[in-house]
């Protein structure tokens, strides 16, 4: 049962009326207008789909050939018997103190004449300066000095060759820093 005296009953049909007439207004003459221009534009042309060559499968026959990235495997055997016999570090040799730092981090700075010899100056990561001559030994990988000129240092490591207890000798060179 609904009762007359109800305020809410009294309003609902005014809110509904309103609703009516908010909705009934005609302003659609921007859309008319965009839809019209459209409408007189030239259509569009539509390019063809562009025919694209069927894939060709390629055959690859050099799977069962050695890698052109990987070494010989007489090479290999060779490398190895060579490496035991000649490259070896002394690991019973007190280590110097340039040894500590890779060789990456020291730079040659200068060289020295003195009556007693040339030295090469080295620079270490922390900013020393160490007189070096031939024979001494440089970086992590038992760098031995073989050559010492104006312009550079050059040098022999001995470094891993990834076996068990293979090593090989690589040459390395300190070139004089320009200021």
């Amino acid at each position: 049962m609904i009762r007359k005296n109800n305020p809410s009953v009294q309003i609902f049909p005014v809110i509904m009326s309103l609703l009516v007439l908010g909705c009934s207004g005609d302003d659609m003459r921007d859309l008319n207008s965009f839809m019209v221009d459209k409408r007189t534009r030239p259509g569009g042309v539509i390019e063809r789909i562009p025919t694209f060559k069927p894939y060709e499968a390629f055959a690859y026959a050099a799977t069962t050939m050695r890698s052109p990235f990987d070494r010989p495997i007489d090479a290999r055997r060779l490398a190895r018997l060579n490496v035991r016999s000649a490259a070896r570090p002394d690991l019973g040799r007190p280590r110097e103190f340039l040894e500590q730092f890779t060789l990456d981090s020291l730079q040659m700075v200068g060289r020295l004449e003195r009556s007693s010899g040339a030295c090469s100056l080295i620079r270490d990561p922390y900013g020393g300066i160490h007189c070096v001559q031939l024979g001494n030994f440089l970086g992590r990988n038992h760098g031995r000095i073989t050559d010492m000129q104006i312009s550079h240092v050059a040098l022999v490591e001995i470094v891993p060759d990834g076996t068990a207890e293979g090593w090989v000798e690589r040459r390395k060179t300190l070139k004089l820093e320009s200021p």
